[in-house]
């Protein structure tokens, strides 16, 4: 019987991706991982290597799953909610990711993929000053900030829970619930960016 290496990479990934989420690269071990799969733990190292290798592999397909997702396709006002709107709904749909990104910030290591990851972001941050100086969008605003403030519009909802059903009284859960803050994010990120009148 012929070995499924794919179907077996993707399995070790999977695992990977659900026990970094839940404990963080120094708080899961490489045998959590493949106990989680159903796959010997030699046979996750002969792929991946050691668990620090395996831990950029996850985070930077995760991220580019992300960057695939998520277009922003103009930096008109209307460009700007949608980008806003459709970083809620990946967040909400992938609510690991942003488990993931805690634990980097929480980590004492480099960022994973940082260059690449740069470039992806300094993109949006350079059309957005050029978006600045075309008087479409606020000029006394740091365009970097704002693709940063944006992102986190976006995502804290889904990063911190708790405290958005603490502060709403409403779960995320709810669908009602959900289109509301949707609704606010895609609103206010229209605002947030709006050239002062």
């Amino acid at each position: 019987m012929a070995w499924d290496t794919e179907g077996t990479r993707r399995r070790l990934k999977e695992a990977a991706t659900a026990e970094f989420a839940e404990r963080g690269l120094d708080g899961t071990s490489m045998t959590r991982i493949a106990g989680r799969a159903g796959i010997n733990k030699e046979r996750l190292y002969s792929y991946y290597g050691d668990k620090n290798a395996l831990w950029e592999v996850v985070l930077t397909d995760e991220l580019d799953r992300l960057a695939a997702a998520i277009a922003l396709t103009g930096t008109g006002l209307d460009d700007i909610g949608d980008f806003a709107g459709a970083t809620y709904d990946y967040h909400a749909a992938h609510p690991e990711l942003g488990r993931l990104l805690q634990w980097e910030g929480l980590s004492r290591g480099p960022a994973a993929d940082v260059a690449r990851r740069s470039a992806h972001y300094r993109e949006k941050v350079d059309r957005f000053a050029e978006a600045q100086r075309d008087g479409v969008l606020d000029a006394a605003l740091d365009p970097a900030h704002l693709v940063f403030a944006l992102i986190a519009l976006a995502a804290w909802w889904q990063t911190v829970p708790q405290l958005a059903e603490m502060i709403t009284g409403a779960s995320g859960d709810d669908p009602a619930e959900r289109a509301r803050r949707r609704a606010f994010v895609v609103e206010s990120a229209r605002r947030l960016a709006s050239t002062r009148r």
